[in-house]
């Protein structure tokens, strides 16, 4: 299992590429992962980035949890997968982000990949820039955290 932490800004060509950072690939698990899988956010205006494992937990979990006999669990199937692309790194450490994507989530010249645990998030930078203007993030962490710390 992977674990990606950091921020880094990368470059967007014309063709909707970026060379992916050394430091990211250094956190692949053993034995590497040069395809992903892509999609919009559920939640934000950015794209996620899985790696072909994560992608197979996310996908068992949703078979785990929808029936797509119910019309409301069909539709929230069909908008998840909707624009997700498989990509792969090609022999230069670049990957090509579909067009259609990154003018969903407003991605021009400048982005952000940024690691969040099991997946990469990948931002318009002004977004991101901003993106942690939303919650007051002690409050945040106090109501989430605050009554569920382990005491081993």
């Amino acid at each position: 299992m992977a674990t990606f932490i950091g921020e880094y800004t990368v470059k967007i060509d014309d063709k909707g590429r970026l060379l992916f950072p050394s430091a990211l690939k250094k956190q692949f698990p053993e034995g590497g992962a040069n395809v992903f899988v892509i999609k919009r956010d559920i939640y934000e205006k950015c794209l996620v980035l899985f790696t072909m494992d994560e992608w197979n937990k996310q996908i068992e979990l949703i078979r785990n949890n929808v029936n797509p006999y119910k019309k409301e669990h069909n539709a929230f199937l069909r908008n998840f997968y909707k624009g997700a692309a498989e990509l792969e790194l090609d022999n230069t450490g670049r990957l090509l982000i579909p067009k259609r994507l990154l003018i969903e989530v407003e991605i021009d010249k400048e982005a952000i990949l940024a690691g969040q645990d099991n997946k990469i998030e990948l931002w318009a930078k002004n977004i991101y820039d901003k993106s942690s203007d939303t919650y007051d993030f002690s409050e945040l962490a106090e109501r989430i955290m605050g009554g569920n710390i382990n005491k081993a």
